[in-house]
């Protein structure tokens, strides 16, 4: 019989809905039931292409003895962590404080006022591998609620006052000493075999890469750990050779094995890194990736009202990369004469489980026109297996950040079709998720969530519309980035230059939430600076420039010892430094596809608006830090200019 959830949007959710736990949603109804039961509650958090919370699910929530236990001993909820990131935020920082580590699916045991005594990941129905199995974790908690309640709750009030005081420290100045202390930092923790940063698991550093990329127009150094990453990451079994598209992460440090879920977040910022590399180098191979991403995200996550849909699972039937896998006896079924010569292409030799292996592409194929019809029939085999589930809601701050990937591939590559699925996606987030001047954070089957957006949906959903600015030129779209820094501005400031996760009049929980650190995506208050800074550059605004500088200030203090998760506003901090550079072209096609291929991280282009009031037709114009030079009408002058 299903239960609570069964009434939820959220795929995640959906997925236990016919647990025999008797779940509930988080909000006041389910405390109020602790109140009145006088037992904990048990807070699960998860996501729906989560392999680990697929893992515990089965062990633990189908099973009708543990399930029993849980509903006689606590209340229950459920969170889909990207419906909620304000709640995983809490409970994750006091995991993390705890365990030292952190992950999902993630469990955390609460006092009625909802504050963490007892925290954790992944347990295991039996005891393995030096950890505890879930039901003794169970009991032990149950006997420490009913025989030392007074520690517990103490404990829970505890670990929230800790939490507090770790609240962010003074900031530091912005300059290029700092950016350079930093750059030195990435460089000693660099993989300089592998590529990427530090040891396995692997994520793919895609703030840090456009970190890189930036600071190589100031220094010209860096461009070279991009190249090695970016190609490494695009060469092995991390990167789909068939079909396009990054999954989640190399389990290895080589970027072979992957675990294989592939998030809207992690392809919409990759695909934007690999188009600046192109930009910056004309590397072919760049290109190549830039296309084939581009392409997964239109043929594989679109959704039918046209946004993008938050993941691909990792698993297929339960079977972890049942759908990207591949025996050599697999490739001769689809291949015949071309399978020896596709089986040493593709490097089919047991780099995964069970005798299978995932696709790589280790060097470029001798013959490239025999390459791409393997390719072409091995996806359309592999189009015919059972296929991963796919997690359809649609996330405001990815969509935002798949807007501004496209619309830049689009138009560097001449792609209009790119930048026509960058517009349709963005008007579905204006139409549906803006409500009474507010942000909501998800929807999903052309229906809005009631979630409140955090900060990053703000932020990026502003930095997908200053992108499509760039690209179209039409002022909806830099109007519609202003009202929604417009609440940035408003509703989330810290007091101290910086900003809060959640707004001013969100839900409140037992801490509000605030994380400088990049984790999957960028930070809410990196992106924040970003297009705050964008948008200052744009319009001239100083409201804007010193709020993205206070905010950089405050976010600098993590440069110097935590450089790797503070790639985006090290990337924004490159842009202070070498802007604002202030380019407009009026009536010249040409010039502006020059201007448009500017590598200075603070150049801002616009072909009207604010900037071009007064200024001529037929030329192109540049003014660096409120400065500006001469007009010209000469391509190579411009360049020159750019420079």
């Amino acid at each position: 019989m299903p239960n609570r959830l069964a009434a939820s949007t959220s795929p995640y959710l959906l997925q236990h809905s016919g647990n025999p736990v008797d779940w509930w949603e988080w909000g006041p109804d389910a405390f109020a039931e602790a109140v009145r039961r006088d037992v904990p509650v048990l807070l699960s958090i998860g996501y729906a292409a989560c392999h680990w919370c697929h893992v515990m699910a089965h062990e633990s929530f189908e099973d009708q003895v543990t399930a029993d236990y849980m509903n006689a001993h606590f209340v229950n909820v459920k969170v889909d962590r990207e419906e909620r990131p304000d709640v995983d935020a809490v409970y994750m920082e006091a995991v993390q404080a705890m365990t030292g580590h952190g992950g999902w699916p993630m469990t955390s045991f609460l006092t009625t006022k909802g504050e963490p005594f007892f925290c954790g990941t992944y347990w295991p129905r039996e005891e393995r591998h030096g950890m505890p199995s879930f039901g003794d974790v169970l009991q032990s908690v149950v006997q420490a609620w009913e025989t030392r309640r007074v520690d517990v709750e103490r404990t829970g009030a505890e670990v929230i006052e800790r939490l507090a005081r770790s609240m962010p420290a003074a900031g530091a100045v912005v300059d290029a000493e700092l950016l350079d202390r930093a750059y030195a930092q990435l460089s000693r923790s660099y993989d300089g075999v592998h590529g990427g940063f530090g040891s396995a698991p692997k994520f793919p550093p895609s703030m840090v890469l456009e970190f890189l990329i930036r600071r190589a127009s100031r220094t010209g150094e860096g461009m070279d750990k991009v190249a090695h990453t970016c190609e490494a990451m695009a060469r092995g079994g991390m990167y789909d050779q068939l079909a396009g598209g990054f999954a989640r992460y190399s389990v290895d440090e080589r970027w072979v094995v992957p675990h294989f879920e592939k998030m809207l977040y992690d392809n919409a910022l990759l695909l934007r890194v690999y188009t600046h590399w192109w930009r910056a180098t004309g590397s072919p191979f760049a290109e190549r990736v830039v296309r084939e991403t581009a392409t997964f995200l239109l043929r594989d996550l679109r959704t039918p009202e046209g946004g993008f849909a938050s993941a691909l699972d990792a698993d297929t039937n339960g079977v972890e990369g049942l759908t990207y896998s591949w025996t050599p006896e697999q490739v001769r079924e689809v291949l015949g004469a071309d399978a020896d010569w596709a089986v040493e292409q593709l490097e089919v030799t047991g780099t995964f489980e069970h005798g299978t292996s995932t696709l790589q592409r280790l060097l470029e194929p001798d013959d490239p026109v025999r390459y791409e019809s393997v390719r072409a029939r091995l996806l359309e085999a592999r189009d015919l297996r059972p296929q991963p589930g796919r997690d359809d809601k649609v996330v405001a701050a990815w969509n935002g950040l798949a807007v501004a990937a496209l619309a830049e591939a689009g138009v560097l590559l001449g792609e209009p079709s790119w930048v026509a699925a960058a517009l349709e996606c963005s008007a579905l987030v204006q139409r549906l998720h803006w409500v009474d001047g507010r942000l909501r954070r998800v929807s999903r089957d052309g229906a809005v969530g009631q979630h409140a957006g955090v900060l990053e949906d703000y932020a990026d959903v502003a930095e997908g519309l200053l992108a499509l600015y760039w690209a179209t030129g039409d002022l909806d779209h830099l109007r519609g980035a202003h009202a929604l820094l417009e609440v940035v501005l408003t509703q989330f400031p810290d007091g101290q230059g910086g900003f809060w996760d959640t707004a001013a009049d969100a839900e409140e929980l037992v801490r509000r939430p605030q994380d400088p650190t990049d984790n999957a995506t960028p930070s809410g208050a990196a992106a924040a600076a970003g297009a705050l800074l964008t948008y200052a550059a744009l319009t001239g605004s100083d409201r804007h420039r010193t709020a993205a500088e206070d905010c950089l200030r405050q976010l600098a203090q993590l440069f110097g010892k935590h450089a790797r998760f503070a790639g985006w506003a090290l990337a924004v901090s490159e842009a202070l430094l070498a802007g604002p550079a202030e380019v407009v072209v009026l009536d010249r096609p040409d010039l502006l596809d020059v201007a448009r291929r500017a590598t200075s991280p603070g150049a801002v282009v616009a072909v009207n608006g604010p900037l071009a009031e007064g200024r001529g037709a037929g030329a192109a114009y540049v003014c660096r830090r409120m400065v500006c030079e001469l007009p010209t009408t000469d391509a190579d002058r411009l360049r020159e200019q750019l420079r």
